[in-house]
């Protein structure tokens, strides 16, 4: 009797942590592109318009996070796997826009 009881308690557990881990991982991949932005900024890799339109992009995402989070759920596995299509995206961009040879 006990037995399956402590095994719901584990997968539970090991659902919890993963979805732990992939909210850490998001958070830290956002924490990470704000401040190679304001790398750019700093040492003249992206013009003013660059910054901000990085920045725009930046708050979309932060923003359709918040919205998946609303529900009080967290982020299910689409929601998580569309966040990291977005950030993938934006840090294509970041290095493309960084590297285009405009300079402030």
């Amino acid at each position: 009797m006990r037995k399956p009881l402590i095994i719901a308690a584990l997968c539970g557990l090991a659902t919890l942590s993963t979805a732990v881990e992939a909210t850490s991982r998001i958070n830290h991949r956002q924490d990470h592109q704000q401040h190679r932005i304001a790398r750019g900024i700093n040492n003249g890799s992206l013009t003013a318009r660059e910054a901000a339109r990085l920045e725009r992009n930046q708050a979309h995402i932060a923003r359709y996070e918040a919205r998946s989070r609303a529900d009080g759920r967290g982020l299910n596995r689409n929601e998580r796997a569309r966040i990291e299509t977005m950030q993938d995206k934006a840090s294509h961009r970041i290095y493309r826009q960084k590297h285009d040879g405009q300079r402030r």
